[in-house]
Parts: structure tokens; C-alpha cells; sequence
């Protein structure tokens, strides 16, 4: 079991690294094509990427997490994978007629002038109209997990990643497109990764069904239940920008939103280091918890919590030992004043994460258990609630460095719940029997 975890959790946080390389290296070029301007509006758009990946990230992981406990419990799962792309793909019609009809108004809702709505009208356009691909991506990679095929999964993301890193350069400098060039590359990304996934599903090696059922609420209700902790997962990092862009551009202006966006940036390859941990164990956990496990269970949860601790320790000492030197890959313009807020608020709101990975495994845990509430209010307190309360009154006492410390104040909030529920409900279990 001890080598199932391993090649797990390394391929799951490998693809999702993966993942998350794709987003810095259109932050890179972006930020060489077009500087401040390109990374402000590039971090008004981030709660665009959250909303529509915790949508896919719900009803993907939602459902692949359902598929392994009823087949670990010798239950029909034949149309699990259909129901999930089906309800992925209807979830992004909204998504795509924004983009086709009204882009720019979705940009000046989020907070963009007439210059960055110019800039960044038609990457907002291409990236909406390929929302039906970014939300059935997550169902691709979360069937394959759990059907025990992460390799397949991992290549699958590095593979996008790689195409999306080369053709960024293509389509914005040598062919010309420029911002567009960015989002075309990001929008093909996710059929990459499809494609390679596919293979697994055609092998002899495939366990999933496609056996086609007209969708069913009930149904999706069901796995979404276990999908809410992705869901806010992933919406949380679009919550936080939306709340923190407003806030700091109340304080510093545009400049403080590209510093924010720097920051935002290399935040979401943490996150997907720890999703990646969590998603990596949540096939092992959900499968022994069907079979009936619970010593495997818990000694599934010990290790990803060693594991996450590590990682913690060693996320601490790249920032603080690194800070400038990863600033600068974003600053082409060498700008100083970009530099003085990125280098506060970089190790400042990296301090968040000494909690944030518990916090992940936890509620990540929880879903794999079939315990969705904890998990809902870990998920929502984590992502949503605690996060806003927390910038919104630390700004007002702090300034800027109230912001960037709000992340630290909500996940230790969040992990002193899910402490207190998951000893309430032992105790009312005990009382039970």
C-alpha cells in the first residue's frame, strides 16, 4: 500500500503541477509581451479560470470519487463517466455565450478599464468558448486516477502543459497573435491532456463504462457532494483574487493588482501541489474506505499528513530564501515598485500555507469517506467565508500587509473547525455505539 501511496500522490502532484506551469508560463509571456497592464488584467481574469475549474473539479472529482466507492463495493458504476462529461458539458453553455456575446462587459465587471478591457477582450472570448473543455478535462484525469491509472493521468496534464508552454511562444510571437495567441494555447491545452487520457480508457486495462443514461439530478447531486471540497478548492483562489483585487486596488492602484498578481500566480502552484497530494491519496482512502478498511484508512490519512507536512517545510524555505528571484521572472519591466509590494506580499501570504496543505488533505479526506459536511464547511469556510471576513477586516487594520497575512488568519479559522466537527462527530458516534 505504502508504494500505491507513493506513485499516487507523485504522479497526481506532477499532473498538477503540470497544470498549474501551463497558467505561469502564460503569466510569463504575457508579462514579456505586454508588462503591467498584461498581469493586471491576466489576474482580473483568474476568477474566471477559478469559477469554471470548480465547476469541472466538482462534477469530475465529484463523481470519479462516488465511481470508486460503489465499484470497491461491487455497485454498477457504467454510466458515471457519461453523466459526468454530460453535466460538465452543459454546465459551460453559460459560460460559452458570455464569451460569444458580451466578453468585455464580463471584463468591466471584474474590475478592468477601458485600456485592460481592450487589451484583454478576445483571451476573455477564447478562453469562455473552450470552458466545455477546461470542465470535462477534470473528469478525464479524476476516471483515470481512480480507475487506477495516474500515470496515464499525469502524462495527460504534463502533455498539455508542455503544448500549451511551446505554443504560447508560437502563437503569441512568431505567428503574431499576441494576448489571443496566450489564450488559444491555453484553450487547446485541455484536449491535449483529453487525448492522451483516452488511451487508457480504449486499453484493455479500463474498468470505466460508458454506458449512456439520460442525466439525472439526484445523480449529480450525489457526486457533487463528494465534489463540493474540489469545488471550493478551486473557486477559492478566484474568491480570494476578486476579493483581494478590489481591495488592493482601493490601496495601491494597478500596480498593487500586478503584485498581486505575481503573488496569485506562484500561490497556484502551491495549491496544486496540495491538491495534487490530496487527490493523488483520495482513490486509496475512497477504495479502502468501500472495502471496509478503516486501519488502511487511517493510515492513509497519517501519511499524507507527513507528507504534507514536508512539503509545508520545504514551500517555507524556497520563498524565503528565493523571493526576488521569482519576482523577476514575472518583471520584465524591472519596475521597483512592483518589486517592493511583490516581495512583502509574497512571503507574507505564503505564510497561509503552513495550514493551507493540512486543511486540503483534511477536507479531501473527508469527501473520500463519504463525510461530506465536514468537508462542505471545511470547503466553504476555507474558500469563501473565512477568507473574505478575514482580508476585508486585516485591510482595514493593516493596510496591504492585511491582506497578504488574511490567508494565514482564515486557514488557521478553517483548521480549527474541521478539528472541533471531526471530534464532535466522533463523540456522537461513540455515544452511539
Amino acid at each position: 500500500m505504502l508504494k500505491r501511496f507513493t506513485r499516487y500522490v507523485t504522479q497526481s502532484v506532477a499532473g498538477m503541477i503540470g497544470i498549474s506551469v501551463y497558467v505561469l508560463a502564460d503569466t510569463f509571456f504575457i508579462s514579456v509581451y505586454s508588462g503591467a497592464d498584461g498581469l493586471a488584467i491576466l489576474n482580473l481574469i483568474l476568477p474566471v479560470y477559478g469559477l469554471i475549474y470548480a465547476i469541472g473539479a466538482m462534477i469530475g472529482i465529484g463523481s470519479a470519487t462516488r465511481y470508486a466507492i460503489r465499484r470497491a463495493k461491487g455497485e454498477n458504476t457504467d454510466h458515471y463517466f457519461v453523466q459526468s462529461v454530460t453535466w460538465s458539458i452543459l454546465a459551460a453553455v453559460p459560460f460559452m455565450l458570455i464569451g460569444i456575446f458580451i466578453p468585455d462587459k464580463a471584463l468591466a465587471l471584474l474590475g478592468a478599464d477601458a485600456g485592460l478591457i481592450g487589451l484583454g477582450r478576445n483571451y476573455m472570448r477564447i478562453i469562455l468558448i473552450a470552458t466545455p473543455f477546461f470542465m470535462s478535462n477534470y473528469t478525464f484525469t479524476a476516471f483515470a486516477r481512480n480507475d487506477g491509472a495516474p500515470s496515464i493521468a499525469m502524462i495527460g496534464s504534463i502533455s498539455g502543459s508542455i503544448f500549451n508552454i511551446i505554443f504560447d511562444y508560437i502563437f503569441m510571437f512568431p505567428v503574431g497573435l499576441g494576448f489571443s495567441g496566450a489564450g488559444l494555447a491555453t484553450a487547446i491545452c485541455p484536449i491535449v491532456t483529453m487525448s492522451v487520457c483516452t488511451i487508457h480508457y480504449r486499453s484493455s486495462r479500463n474498468h470505466v463504462g460508458f454506458h449512456w443514461k439520460k442525466p439525472s439530478f439526484r445523480h449529480l447531486i450525489s457526486c457533487c457532494q463528494l465534489g463540493v471540497s474540489a469545488f471550493v478548492g478551486e473557486l477559492s483562489s478566484g474568491v480570494i483574487a476578486i476579493v483581494f483585487n478590489f481591495l488592493i486596488l482601493g490601496i495601491a492602484g494597478n500596480m498593487g493588482v500586478a503584485a498581486y498578481g505575481v503573488v496569485a500566480n506562484l500561490s497556484i502552484v502551491a495549491f496544486a501541489i496540495f491538491n495534487g497530494l490530496a487527490q493523488g491519496a483520495q482513490p486509496l482512502i475512497s477504495e479502502s474506505y468501500g472495502k471496509g478498511q478503516p486501519t488502511q484508512v487511517r493510515k492513509l490519512l497519517k501519511w499524507s499528513l507527513l507528507v504534507c507536512l514536508a512539503v509545508e517545510a520545504l514551500t517555507q524555505l524556497i520563498i524565503w530564501t528565493s523571493t526576488d528571484t521569482l519576482i523577476s521572472i514575472f518583471n520584465s519591466e524591472n519596475n521597483v515598485q512592483l518589486l517592493n509590494y511583490a516581495h512583502t506580499g509574497l512571503r507574507l501570504y505564503f505564510l497561509g500555507f503552513i495550514v493551507a496543505g493540512i486543511n486540503i488533505v483534511l477536507v479531501a479526506y473527508f469527501s473520500a469517506v463519504d463525510e461530506p459536511k465536514i468537508a462542505i464547511v471545511g470547503s466553504f469556510l476555507r474558500g469563501i467565508v473565512a477568507i473574505v471576513i478575514c482580508a476585508v477586516i486585516l485591510a482595514r487594520l493593516f493596510g496591504l500587509n492585511g491582506i497578504w497575512i488574511s490567508l494565514l488568519a482564515a486557514e488557521t479559522v478553517t483548521f480549527l473547525t474541521i478539528l472541533f466537527l471531526a471530534y464532535k462527530d466522533r463523540r456522537k458516534r461513540m455515544a452511539v455505539v
